[in-house]
């Protein structure tokens, strides 16, 4: 880690413990069983912690995409090719992917981001900041370079304070990048402490013979780079991609300028586990959408301390999870915000037993 990215996690601090009991206590006190709405009201005493106030509103919401090619992809990991992740990262700037669908219900923008896919885009929507065309092939090379790695962090780092800026107040994370379920895999394999089989999946579509030989590749990528697992970003750097470091840039963004951001599938949450590596104070300021179909997702779920509040069996990606979770908070913040109080209605409240 440079002296720049140590004193940018320096910037991370606990979320509000005072805003957190105030919240709480708010809960208990609204005409309804206590905790009757259970993960929910979890959900927003945390982003109360986040905000630093019991009153709040979430203001503009939008999920990030990072998109980005993968060099792994020549060694037959994947269904398809590269090629498809330009093509749905324009259908993101076109509206017309699923998370679009998905995100114009809940009233939420999209917004793709070009960090690194292997052709250059001409359609209108697509924030450039690539870093490169395409990682290199991690089985037979480091993905990016210590310094790539670091300005992909501190690309997601800036869209967030950017975002702030315009009045967005929390973001869903999504990703597009062929071959990103193998990266993703191997560093959760590295920093969880556990054999390749167990953290990967069929990803898009994989036979049984494709899943076994993604499972090699993996194998023979963390055995050639023998990356330090107490150091993040040589991790993220020999086995990641743009996407991935992207993602944790953004998480870390969240922690520094106070914005709840929420966890899609795989791809995110690894993202997350890094950022929590490289400060842990940043868990405070992450929440969860739903438990992905690939293996690792309940694993790094676990390992963040989160729980997440929807068991649909996604594997989509793009930031459709979160995209799920939006109305949701919506819905909790409206009964948080709106409802009478027990003493409003002049009735006993709840008492709390152990």
């Amino acid at each position: 880690m440079n002296l720049e990215l140590d004193q940018i996690v320096k910037e991370i601090h606990p979320s509000d413990e005072v805003a957190i009991l105030n919240a709480k206590n708010h809960w208990d006190n609204i005409a309804k069983p206590i905790e009757g709405l259970g993960l929910l009201e979890d959900l927003i005493i945390k982003i109360a912690g986040i905000k630093g106030t019991k009153q709040f509103d979430l203001g503009k919401r939008a999920i990030l995409i990072m998109c980005s090619d993968n060099g792994v992809v020549s060694e037959q990991v994947t269904q398809t090719d590269s090629s498809v992740t330009a093509i749905v990262t324009e259908n993101f700037a076109k509206g017309t992917a699923s998370v679009n669908r998905m995100a114009m219900v809940a009233e939420v923008n999209v917004i793709p981001v070009d960090i690194g896919i292997k052709t250059d885009l001409s359609t209108d929507g697509v924030l450039n900041r690539k870093i490169a065309y395409g990682t290199g092939n991690i089985a037979k090379e480091p993905a990016m370079t210590r310094a790539q790695a670091l300005q992909a962090i501190h690309i997601g780092i800036q869209l967030v304070k950017d975002l702030k800026e315009e009045g967005y107040g929390i973001f869903g994370t999504g990703e597009m990048g062929i071959g990103n379920t193998t990266t993703s895999s191997a560093i959760a394999s590295v920093l969880l402490h556990v054999p390749v089989e167990l953290v990967t999946g069929k990803g898009a579509g994989l036979s049984k013979d494709g899943l076994l030989r993604k499972i090699d590749v993996i194998k023979k990528a963390i055995a050639f780079h023998d990356p330090d697992d107490s150091d993040p970003i040589d991790v993220l750097a020999k086995l990641g991609g743009y996407d991935i470091a992207g993602l944790t840039g953004i998480f870390l963004g969240g922690a520094i300028y106070h914005v709840p951001i929420i966890i899609d599938g795989m791809i995110s949450a690894v993202a997350a586990l890094l950022a929590t590596r490289l400060c842990q104070d940043t868990a405070d300021y992450i929440l969860p959408s739903h438990i992905g179909k690939e293996p690792a997702s309940l694993l790094i779920m676990k390992e963040l301390g989160l729980n997440p509040i929807i068991h649909g069996n996604l594997a989509l990606g793009e930031g459709t999870g979160t995209a799920l979770v939006f109305p949701m908070l919506d819905m909790a913040l409206s009964v948080y915000n709106e409802n009478n109080t027990f003493s409003d209605i002049h009735i006993k409240s709840y008492e709390k037993f152990e």
